[in-house]
């Protein structure tokens, strides 16, 4: 603006000139504080949509470390479960182990009850008593056949009682061996039920906070999402300022060369002024001596007048 040509412009033009960018300028500053107080009212509403969105976010954070405390519970205790399901696995290979015995001496047991049909008792006795029968007493030769294998036969069934004696006692053995594994057996089922109740308790909790947490970030997102419109909306705002900063800039610029000018113009006339006081107080001092105040500082300041 420094080549604008002043040299030809009127001072009622460069006044006029002057106004007109005075007034200008006074324009384009309420504009640009409107663009500032505009931008402050989004920014106040942009804060405190900052401050909710991270404020969410960190109930979030507390939200998802509590969930993963849970989740962490919930492990551990799976784990135990886990653990105790292999050991009453191994304790179940053993019942079954018992329980195959047992089923097995129960049958070779009874199959051997069949064959006895009677206890050692009973036929201990009826033995005895046809064996003195068989060695003492005098009988008829078909008696004494039939006697001799009815005492084969009692030999063979007494056998067999003594035989299911023997496997019952050995049924009963298994039994008082197997108890206390198949007690153990109950044992980790309860126990099993009740970590498996707990470890429930945790995964549902851990359920919860993760809901809790999912919930607040959505309203973190909305947040975020309206804190990105508002740049957007105040974008096109903020682009007007610099614009604005170097159009009055430059007015202010041309404004200084017409006021620059009209200075010069006002020091000018002062000079000239002056001038016409100093050659209208020389010829008073000449004609009479009598000087007013103002005429005697022209005079003093002009250097014409000592003292």
């Amino acid at each position: 603006m420094s080549d604008i040509d002043v040299s030809s412009m009127s001072e009622r033009d460069l006044k006029n000139k002057v106004n007109d960018l005075r007034t200008e300028i006074g324009h384009l500053d309420r504009e640009l504080k409107g663009i500032f107080r505009e931008l402050k009212l989004h920014r106040t509403n942009t804060d405190d949509l900052k401050q909710k969105r991270d404020k969410l976010n960190s109930q979030v954070k507390e939200l998802v470390a509590k969930a993963r405390d849970e989740k962490s519970k919930r492990d551990d205790i799976n784990a135990k479960i886990a653990s105790l399901k292999a050991s009453r696995s191994a304790v179940n290979e053993k019942t079954q182990m018992f329980s195959d015995n047992i089923n097995e001496l129960k049958t070779k047991r009874d199959e051997l009850n069949k064959m006895s049909k009677g206890s050692v008792e009973t036929l201990s006795k009826a033995y005895a008593a046809d064996l003195e029968l068989f060695l003492n007493a005098d009988i008829p030769l078909k008696h004494e056949i039939d006697l001799f294998g009815r005492l084969l036969e009692l030999k063979g069934r007494l056998g067999a009682a003594f035989d299911a004696n023997a496997m019952h006692e050995r049924l009963m053995e298994t039994y008082s061996e197997s108890k206390e594994v198949f007690e153990s057996r109950e044992d980790f089922g309860s126990e099993i039920g009740k970590l498996a109740e707990e470890s429930q308790k945790y995964h549902l909790a851990m359920i919860d906070f993760y809901n809790q947490a999912d919930e607040l970030r959505k309203a973190a997102d909305t947040a975020h999402s309206q804190i990105s419109e508002k740049y957007a909306v105040t974008a096109p705002i903020r682009e007007k300022i610099d614009p604005l900063k170097k159009k009055i800039a430059a007015f202010r610029e041309e404004l200084d060369v017409y006021l620059s000018k009209l200075n010069d113009i006002q020091v000018e006339k002062d000079d000239k002024k002056q001038e016409e006081q100093l050659v209208v107080a020389k010829e008073k001092l000449e004609k009479s001596g009598r000087l007013s105040l103002e005429d005697l500082k022209v005079l003093m300041e002009k250097g014409d007048l000592k003292f």
